[in-house]
C-alpha cells in the first residue's frame, strides 16, 4: 500500500511494488513524482527525513535495529557568516529571496541512501515515472494556485502559463536533473548541472566540497511506549521529540476515551503545549531529547483550566508526507519539504528547481546552540512517525505536513488510532486543533498561543470554558495533510489519504 497527497505519486509507488520493488523503492518513486508535481510543497531543492521498519520482526521475533531513522537535512554552506547578517541589521534569518537561508538541499541524498540500503529495483526504474511526468507534463494541482506570481520569478518559467487547475505543466530542467540522478547517483545532481548553478547563485555561500559532502545520515531513532505500543520518530535536529514528550505527558493524565469530549482536547492541547514551550531554546542538531522531563512538565498541567507554560503557537508549513508498506512487512514513513510554500522563492536557473528555506530555523543570537554557521544543520519541523507492537512487528506508518504543528497533529492521529481504536479513515478525516498561527510559520514559538480548531468540531465552547482562546477556521485551511497506513491483526493493510489534500490517494495491491 502507498499513501500520498497526489494520486500520480501513489500510482508511481504502487507501480514499483507491482515490479517487485520494496517499500523504499515505492517511497522514493512517489516522492520523486511529488518533486515534479508538487513544487509548492516539496522538491529536489528541499530536505527529507524518514523512518524505515525493515520487516524483520513481522514473524513476532523482536530484533534490535528493525527500525532505522534517516536524516537527510542539508547543512549551511562553508561561507555561512552570522556576523555579516547581524551587521546588515538582521536579528533573525531572512525568510525569502536570500540564498543564505538555503542550506544544501538533502532530498537527493536521502533518496540515494534509502535506495542503497533498502531498494531492490534499479534507480533509473524508480525515477522513471517522475521523469515521464516532468517531460510529458502533468495537470496543475488545485492546491498550487495560479502561476502569475511564481512564474514571474527568475528561473520559474515552467509556471508562467498556469492559470487554473488542470493546466498542463512541463518541467524539462527537473527531468534533466532526475536523469542525472538516475545515471550518476548523488554526484550527478550535486556535482552536475544543478550543483554548478547553486555554486553560481551562492556567490561564496557554498564550496564544491560542501556539495561533495553527503547530507544523508542513518541515525538512531527515538521512541516511547504509548497505548500499549512503541511510537518512533527521528531525533534532533528534528522536532519529533515533541510528539514523544507530549505522549509521555498525556499518558498519566487519563484523557477520556471520547474525542467529542472537550476534556479530551483540553488535555491533548495542554500536553502539547507543555512539551513545546521551550522548543526555541531546546532544539538544535546536537540536542538530547528531553524525554526525562515529562513528569515535571505534567505537573504544570491543570486538568480543568488552560495552565501549561505560555508557550508559543504553532503554524503552517508547506511539506509533504507519504508512507508505503510492502508485502514483506517493510514500512517507510517519509516526509519531505521546501519549508514554506515554494521555499525561498529562489530557483536554480539551469534546472528550474525551487530551493527551500530551511535555514530560517537557525538563530542569529550569538552563541545560541542553533546559531547559523558553516556546515551546521538548522532545527527542523519535519517529524515522521512509525508505530510497532511490543514484540517489534510493524503496526503503523503515519505523519502529516503542518510546520510547527506536525507533532500536535500526529499526537491526535496516534491517540485516535491506538487509544480510541478508530480506523485510518476516521483518524485522518476527523476535525483537528493546532496551537495558534502566526508569523512566517517557523518563528511562532514566540507568543502566547490560542487554540485553532476546524469547523465541525465539538470542542469550542468547552475549551473556552476552560480558559482557552479559541479560533474556529474552515476545514482544511492549515491543519495538515495527514496519511496513515495501519497493519491490521489479520495482516491486511488499511490506509487513508487526507481529504484536505483534494487529490491524494491511498492505493493497495
Amino acid at each position: 500500500m502507498v499513501c500520498t497527497v497526489d494520486h500520480l505519486a501513489s500510482a508511481a509507488g504502487i507501480a514499483m511494488l507491482d515490479q517487485g520493488g520494496s517499500a523504499a523503492d515505492a517511497a522514493v518513486a512517489a516522492n520523486a513524482v511529488l518533486a515534479v508535481t508538487a513544487p509548492h510543497m516539496c522538491g529536489l531543492g528541499g530536505d527529507l527525513f524518514a523512518l524505515v521498519h525493515d520487516g524483520s520482526a513481522q514473524d513476532g521475533s523482536a530484533r534490535d535495529g528493525s527500525v532505522a531513522a534517516l536524516n537527510a537535512s542539508g547543512r549551511a554552506g562553508s561561507g555561512a557568516d552570522p556576523d555579516r547578517l547581524r551587521a546588515e541589521g538582521h536579528d533573525r534569518m531572512p525568510h525569502l529571496y536570500d540564498i543564505r537561508s538555503v542550506p544544501v538541499p538533502g532530498c537527493v541524498d536521502g533518496w540515494a541512501a534509502l535506495h542503497e540500503r533498502y531498494g531492490r529495483l534499479p534507480l533509473g526504474d524508480v525515477l522513471a515515472p517522475a521523469i515521464r511526468h516532468a517531460e510529458d507534463g502533468f495537470p496543475a494541482s488545485p492546491l498550487m494556485g495560479p502561476g502569475d506570481f511564481i512564474g514571474s520569478l527568475p528561473g520559474a518559467g515552467d509556471f508562467t502559463h498556469v492559470k487554473r487547475p488542470g493546466d498542463v505543466i512541463r518541467r524539462p530542467g527537473v527531468a534533466r536533473a532526475l536523469r542525472a540522478v538516475a545515471s550518476g547517483g548523488r554526484s550527478g545532481f550535486y556535482l552536475g548541472e544543478f550543483g554548478e548553478g547553486l555554486l553560481e547563485m551562492g556567490h561564496g555561500e557554498y564550496t564544491e566540497d560542501d556539495l561533495a559532502l553527503p547530507n544523508a545520515d542513518w541515525v538512531d531513532p527515538i521512541r516511547v511506549e504509548a497505548f500499549g505500543h512503541h511510537v518512533w520518530t527521528t531525533p534532533p535536529n528534528s522536532q519529533g521529540y515533541l510528539l514523544l514528550l507530549a505522549l509521555e505527558i498525556l499518558g498519566k493524565l487519563d484523557p477520556p476515551r471520547d474525542p467529542a469530549d472537550p476534556q479530551w482536547t483540553h488535555l491533548l492541547v495542554e500536553a502539547a503545549r507543555a512539551a513545546g514551550y521551550d522548543r526555541l531554546d531546546a532544539l538544535h542538531e546536537s540536542a538530547v531529547p528531553p524525554l526525562d522531563t515529562a513528569d515535571a512538565r505534567r505537573a504544570l498541567v491543570d486538568r480543568e483550566r488552560c495552565s501549561a507554560p505560555a508557550g508559543p503557537p504553532a503554524a503552517t508549513g508547506d511539506t509533504t508526507y507519504l508512507c508505503a508498506v510492502d508485502g514483506d512487512g517493510m514500512g517507510v514513513s517519509l516526509i519531505q519539504s521546501n519549508a514554506s510554500g515554494y521555499g525561498s522563492l529562489l530557483f536554480e536557473p539551469r534546472t528550474g528547481i525551487n530551493l527551500h528555506n530551511r535555514g530560517i530555523g537557525f538563530s542569529l543570537a550569538p552563541g545560541h546552540p542553533a546559531e547559523y554557521g558553516p556546515r551546521r544543520r538548522p532545527p527542523h519541523t519535519l517529524s515522521p512517525a512509525l508505530v510497532t507492537h511490543p514484540d517489534g512487528r510493524l503496526r503503523s506508518v503515519l505523519g502529516t505536513m503542518g510546520g510547527d504543528a506536525q507533532p500536535q497533529i500526529v499526537l491526535q492521529l496516534v491517540t485516535r488510532l491506538l487509544d480510541l481504536g478508530e480506523s485510518p479513515g476516521e483518524v485522518v478525516s476527523a476535525p483537528r486543533w493546532v496551537l495558534g498561527m502566526g508569523g512566517t510559520g517557523f518563528d511562532t514559538w514566540r507568543s502566547a498561543p490560542s487554540v485553532e480548531v476546524e469547523e465541525r468540531n465539538p470542542w469550542g465552547d468547552g475549551l473556552r470554558g476552560r480558559g482557552h482562546t479559541v479560533n474556529e477556521l474552515p476545514y482544511g485551511s492549515h491543519f495538515g495533510h495527514a496519511q496513515v497506513i495501519d497493519v491490521l491483526p489479520s495482516g491486511v493493510l488499511a490506509g487513508a489519504a487526507d481529504p484536505r489534500a483534494l487529490i491524494g490517494a491511498v492505493l493497495g495491491r
